[in-house]
């Protein structure tokens, strides 16, 4: 049952209702790709100082927190209140805004820690909370556009393609006690989502060899794109050797493969993601992927550079569940929706929630109102009360209930968990999957053809 401040924080969404729902629609109208989110981290940036909120602004180039109370002028934990911002690549969605599209819910989640901030910074409501509440947009969830991040990592400018994993490499979440999420998925309207998943590195061999006539002299060439399908065999032999246990997850393409159907490739590069449960799992992997990348640099007399980019850490379990679990009871009560899932298998995919779940507890939940293909182009928002106006209830309502009572129940929770890295130990980590080896060609001698 929702007491009368609760109730007055569902009041306060529903009156402002059609503000939120327009702020979703323009974001979704409006994707852009991680790091790159600068019209997104404005709007957000517009809606924090309408409420009165001072933010801090180019955190991992585009990140934006915003704190509820002054920085440094409370006691207690701080729960850090998160949206995504950054959308994915997919140029045929009907509502692509310079090539990308909000095809995972990112725009849901943003708009919904929007909603959430409305209620949060009523004075009533935010003078019955201990601690304080950082909302926060945060970029690049997607590990997409990876020559981008590329670049901007030669440059200095990044250190981490994944936007959380950024953030706590600069210090944006020393300050941060315990995070609420959330995820948008089709066929559902509310769940729990509180698994494990797959960690992961990502990795980009680019092959040099020789270019030369395809058809009147091969045997002058070195075949860069013969090394690239030979390190497509070598992985795809490597599977036997994974466990079971451990569901590696192997998967990648051939970004650049020549470039004339007559011309012996020179160069060509093949990028993979490397996944396992653990990070155990994955760095095996990642080892026996450099293994075939370099047999098949071997065997063809290509050189090799193989860029290795660390990814996400896997997806943690948080022992308590107990107050998200109370909140979305509350909203099922009301009988509009009701189909709950409970997210609680492993799953093989990778977030950057994983991160933040490895330094703190991370309370997380799911919401529907959408339909389509995640990743696909006919992704879409089918009911926009559940998708921004009820996922802001859930953040808002979720947030006071760890905070009111001097935030008594956040407290317990950081209390009860166990980080399974301290930051050190997860920068030395991160670090460690940051590598460039480069291999030197081993050719032949070429046979030259005696014409005549």
């Amino acid at each position: 049952m929702l007491d009368k401040m609760e109730q007055r924080i569902c009041e306060i969404i529903d009156a402002k209702q059609d503000e939120i729902i327009a702020f979703g629609r323009d974001v979704f109208c409006h994707a852009e790709l991680g790091y790159k989110e600068v019209r997104t981290s404005g709007k957000f940036v517009e809606k924090m100082a309408e409420l009165g909120l001072a933010s801090e602004t180019g955190l991992a180039i585009t990140g934006v927190k915003s704190y509820l109370h002054e920085k440094g002028t409370t006691e207690g934990p701080t729960l850090a209140v998160i949206g995504e911002m950054d959308a994915l690549p997919i140029p045929t969605h009907p509502n692509s805004y310079n090539g990308a599209a909000h095809s995972c819910g990112h725009h849901c989640q943003l708009t919904g820690v929007i909603g959430a901030a409305i209620a949060l910074t009523d004075p009533e409501v935010a003078a019955a909370m201990g601690g304080n509440i950082c909302f926060m947009a945060v970029p690049a969830e997607e590990f997409v556009d990876i020559d981008f991040k590329l670049d901007l990592m030669r440059k200095g400018e990044l250190g981490y393609g994944g936007g959380k994993c950024e953030l706590i490499r600069i210090g944006a979440f020393d300050d941060i006690d315990i995070a609420l999420g959330h995820h948008s998925f089709p066929g559902m309207d509310m769940g729990v989502y509180n698994n494990t998943s797959n960690g992961f590195v990502n990795k980009s061999a680019t092959f040099k060899g020789k270019s030369a006539h395809a058809a009147g002299m091969p045997h002058e060439g070195i075949d860069a794109l013969n090394a690239a399908t030979a390190t497509l065999v070598n992985v795809a032999l490597q599977q036997e050797s994974f466990r079971d246990e451990d569901t590696v997850r192997v998967h990648g393409y051939i970004s650049n493969g020549g470039k004339a159907v007559n011309v012996i490739a020179e160069e060509t590069c093949v990028q993979f993601s490397v996944r396992g449960k653990t990070p155990e799992a994955f760095r095996d992997a990642a080892m026996k992927v450099d293994r075939s990348i370099k047999a098949a640099a071997m065997a063809t007399g290509c050189g090799v550079t193989i860029e290795t980019m660390a990814g996400y850490m896997s997806g943690v379990e948080n022992p308590h569940t107990d107050v998200i679990q109370s909140v979305l009871d509350d909203i099922k009560a009301e009988g509009k929706y009701t189909k709950q899932f409970d997210m609680g298998m492993h799953s093989t995919g990778s977030d950057d929630f994983g991160d933040v779940g490895t330094l703190m507890p991370l309370v997380h939940f799911i919401t529907g109102g959408v339909a389509g293909t995640v990743h696909g182009p006919d992704f879409h928002v089918e009911d926009e009360y559940l998708a921004y106006v009820i996922t802001a209830k859930i953040f808002a309502l979720t947030a006071y209930r760890l905070m009111k009572n001097d935030a008594a129940a956040a407290k317990e929770n950081i209390a009860d968990y166990t980080p399974v890295m301290t930051k050190e130990e997860y920068l030395a980590f991160m670090d460690s999957m940051q590598t460039v080896e480069v291999v030197e060609p081993t050719p032949l001698p070429v046979l030259k053809t005696k014409l005549g």
